[in-house]
């Protein structure tokens, strides 16, 4: 393992080349040293600093210059929250990836941390003696590490709308996602640099709106949902956002605030209607089955698809049986390729899917691996998606 205290570039600007510098942050000796194990293991990344208070970050963010800051959010001195916005002010392009563990309190300030500037947010296992978990944790951090980091040294900063958790919002800034059950597996975000084929929209009317998301999607689904009240009031919504337990509700939460409709975790066997936003409850794969004359909404407790529970393809698959070719679905930003297998077979019921593109996601491999399987009938900025979306249920299909 290594750890380089010694910056080498210039402060406030992520290097071109070498590998990823990781600042670990957190007051448990326990924690920082298996993150520190697992960073130095990995040939891509190393150890810049670790710390055990928010002050201390502060104080030497400037000569440690990491790329990465894994920031807890309770402890001495300086807690996580009041650091953020201090680092990121010595250091505008730092990757800040917020953990706690799984309360609900810590959840609420996670959202706040999002709405400062912070990256992304991952859970700490309850205890690192536990071996799944501690397993978990180790993937995903990896991974989220990998991917941001890569992301931030491709692309310039570039500043966008916080998350206001009080009232609506259009945008938040950089990834919640977190997988209760199994780790994402290292799969390459696609690339964009060929031409993209897309298809005709089906010239069926949509009668169900499907959207997918993961690393990114809190922030996509508040600039989503709410611009999109003409639709939620004339179908039902269905999102499944890769999460877990308490982050679902609060999602839940701010998704109901921003888009003004009623949204909710969905509850096992309640009916689908019109005018209300579905979420798929943390650690629960969200399915629609039919129940009578009636649709309804079926959790499965069964294992992780794609690695992820919820996972975007078990609702996507169960809605064909429902409306056929009638649907709408959206795929946002993620890792992974979640939703793709779904996605095509939407398509093949003859549906329509719409990706999120490369530029406006925070990472693009669920999308991307949807835009490069040729089953998109447009690939579309974050800022676009919305519009195209009110068209397609006012009637355009072009």
């Amino acid at each position: 393992m290594s750890v380089a205290f010694a910056g080498n570039s210039t402060p406030g600007s992520s290097r071109e080349a070498g590998p990823l510098r990781v600042m670990i942050v957190d007051d448990s000796v326990v924690i920082r040293g298996l993150i520190s194990r697992w960073v130095g293991a990995e040939h891509d990344m190393e150890v810049a600093a670790s710390l055990r208070t928010g002050l201390e970050a502060v104080n030497q963010i400037e000569r440690i210059n990491p790329d990465v800051a894994v920031l807890d959010i309770e402890m001495p001195e300086l807690d996580g929250i009041s650091a953020l916005p201090q680092l990121l002010a010595k250091k505008r392009d730092l990757v800040i990836i917020m953990a706690s563990t799984l309360t609900r309190r810590n959840a609420e300030i996670s959202f706040k941390a999002l709405s400062l500037g912070a990256a992304d947010y991952i859970p700490k296992p309850e205890s690192t003696r536990e071996a799944s978990a501690a397993d978990i944790f180790h993937h995903d951090l990896i991974q989220k590490i990998r991917h941001l980091g890569a992301r931030v040294r491709r692309k310039p900063a570039v500043a966008s709308p916080p998350l206001a958790p009080a009232s609506p919002a259009t945008a938040v800034r950089g990834p919640l996602v977190a997988r209760p059950a199994a780790a994402t597996p290292a799969v390459p975000a696609p690339s964009s640099s060929s031409p993209l084929s897309t298809r005709p929209f089906s010239t069926q009317a949509p009668k169900v709106l499907l959207i997918g998301s993961s690393t990114g999607g809190p922030q996509a689904l508040m600039a989503l949902v709410a611009e999109l009240g003409p639709v939620i009031d004339r179908v039902p919504v269905l999102i499944t956002q890769h999460m877990p337990p308490t982050f679902t509700t609060i999602l839940a939460e701010h998704l109901a605030r921003t888009s003004r409709k009623p949204a909710a975790e969905a509850v096992d066997g309640e009916p689908v209607k019109p005018g209300r936003i579905y979420l798929a409850p943390g650690g629960k794969h969200m399915r629609v089955v039919r129940s009578g004359a009636d649709v309804a909404i079926a959790l499965d407790d069964g294992p992780a698809v794609n690695f992820c529970k919820p996972a975007v393809d078990p609702l996507f698959t169960s809605a064909i049986d429902i409306w056929h070719g009638a649907i709408l679905s959206v795929i946002l930003t993620g890792m992974g390729s979640d939703g793709m297998r779904g996605g095509k077979d939407i398509v093949a019921a003859g549906g329509s899917v719409i990706a999120q593109d490369e530029a406006s996601s925070v990472v693009w491999g669920m999308p991307g691996a949807a835009a490069n399987a040729g089953i998109c009938a447009a690939i579309l900025p974050l800022n676009q998606i919305g519009a195209r979306v009110n068209r397609l249920f006012a009637g355009d299909r072009s």
